[in-house]
């Protein structure tokens, strides 16, 4: 298959190339991707040169139809990805997650594309308290990002019914792994461990994530991809489900680090409570999630550890600034 892959110089995204093409190399596959703050030609730079690399925004009609001639497939992981950042300025999740959806939705229609595949999140069905979400429960977002990713979801069912797209839905619990923009929890409190930083934790910590290794991720992706059926959803889980106060003790007890790093910090507005995911529909299709939590943290603070280069100049550029504005505190 050809296929093309949007948003693949971010986290998820260069995960998921880096495995086709280690587990499919006769794939070719053109990335399109408008580099933003999180999109990291570092993150491909073991497959450069086996990809095609179109930079641009999927907002971006021409850029796309052009970068989409000649493919099989579509896989949109583009996306502005921090819930934090979406609820001091929206505009941009929006212009991404909505306008840009249509314009690929409407590209793979103009070009007979065979399949698409949307790579959406547990946080559109919002919060839980008992029990987990499948792919019959209704959206509910609660923040200005899942509201937007609800929208482009309900964009490719709209296109799949409509104009008998064969589209996909894949919705994944909470990623982490090598490669994660330190905006996020687990990187984030890695590196100020490592630097003897203080660990912000919203709230009381309590909150329950369903943790997810994101090569697991990329395997269900590229599964449903192929073998899911047009038009349904799939919804993609971690084995299992941690309160966040916990996954930071972990963190720093990998790292060498004590308890007195944690400071709690005012909690995110509307921030949901616990996420859970049944994936029984995609184990149905032969996947399994292959790392459990324990072991992926720890290879994950083993990659940090060993990759300064990759993360050296972040902590040095906007994020800094970034992390001052909206903690209140500098970094070490």
């Amino acid at each position: 298959m050809r296929l093309l892959v949007t948003g693949a110089a971010g986290f998820i995204g260069s995960t998921y190339v880096r495995t086709v093409l280690e587990e499919r190399p006769d794939d070719e596959i053109v990335v399109l991707d408008k580099l933003t703050y999180a999109g990291r030609r570092e993150n491909l730079e073991e497959v450069a040169d086996r990809i095609e690399f179109v930079e641009g925004a999927i907002e971006d009609r021409e850029t796309v139809l052009e970068a989409m001639e000649g493919c099989d497939a579509v896989v949109n992981f583009a996306a502005e990805s921090h819930v934090d950042r979406s609820i001091s300025d929206q505009y941009a999740f929006v212009h991404t997650h909505v306008l840009g959806t249509s314009v690929l939705l409407d590209a793979t229609r103009h070009h007979g594309v065979a399949r698409y595949l949307q790579v959406s999140t547990d946080e559109v069905y919002g919060s839980i308290e008992e029990g987990s979400f499948t792919e019959r429960s209704p959206l509910n977002p609660s923040s200005p990002y899942s509201a937007t990713k609800a929208a482009g979801d309900l964009l490719v069912s709209a296109h799949v019914h409509t104009y008998g797209l064969e589209a996909v839905i894949c919705r994944g619990s909470n990623n982490y792994g090598p490669r994660q923009y330190p905006e996020k929890l687990i990187p984030l409190c890695i590196l100020n461990a490592m630097a003897g930083d203080h660990l912000p934790v919203y709230g009381d910590g309590r909150q329950v994530r369903n943790w997810l290794y994101v090569e697991d991720f990329a395997r269900a992706i590229d599964l449903v991809l192929r073998e899911g059926t047009p038009g349904e959803a799939y919804n993609v889980g971690g084995p299992d489900e941690e309160e966040n106060i916990e996954v930071v003790r972990r963190i720093l007890e990998l790292t060498g680090r004590d308890e007195s790093l944690i400071e709690h910090v005012t909690d995110r507005p509307g921030h949901d409570r616990r996420y859970s995911l049944s994936s029984d529909k995609v184990r149905a299709l032969g996947w399994e999630p292959r790392v459990r939590f324990a072991e992926g943290l720890e290879r994950t603070v083993e990659w940090y550890r060993d990759n300064e280069w990759w993360w050296g100049p972040i902590r040095s550029g906007e994020y800094r600034e970034y992390y001052e504005r909206h903690y209140g505190r500098s970094l070490g």
